[in-house]
């Protein structure tokens, strides 16, 4: 019974989790460089949110404390990571195709 409920919730999941990859490989292949980076930020800015929102409990130890923030910080900015990728990997292939232009007018 309870999978009935998971599945229609995976989908949609997965079906946004696409739709943001497809939306960050559009921007990144724009002649402008800064829209391909409006969603790295914005993650950036929500893995700092959720950095913020940690509460140190009494009882632990500078160390514990400072190991929660850095782990948090690390795992909240996987998909910040991700998106920069492929703002990279798509800004990448633009620069190789402008080369290949810049050697053909020159062949010419």
């Amino acid at each position: 019974m309870i999978y009935l409920l998971i599945l229609p919730t995976l989908l949609i999941y997965f079906l946004v989790l696409a739709g943001v990859i497809v939306l960050q490989i559009f921007v990144s292949k724009t002649e402008s460089k800064w829209p391909g980076l409006i969603l790295p930020a914005i993650t950036l800015l929500f893995s700092l949110i959720g950095v913020l929102s940690i509460m140190p409990t009494p009882g632990h130890s500078i160390i514990s404390i400072v190991f929660q923030i850095l782990a948090a910080f690390l795992l909240y900015n996987i998909p910040t990571a991700i998106l920069v990728g492929i703002y990279f990997a798509s800004r990448g292939k633009r620069k190789n195709r402008e080369i290949e232009k810049m050697s053909i007018e020159d062949l010419e």
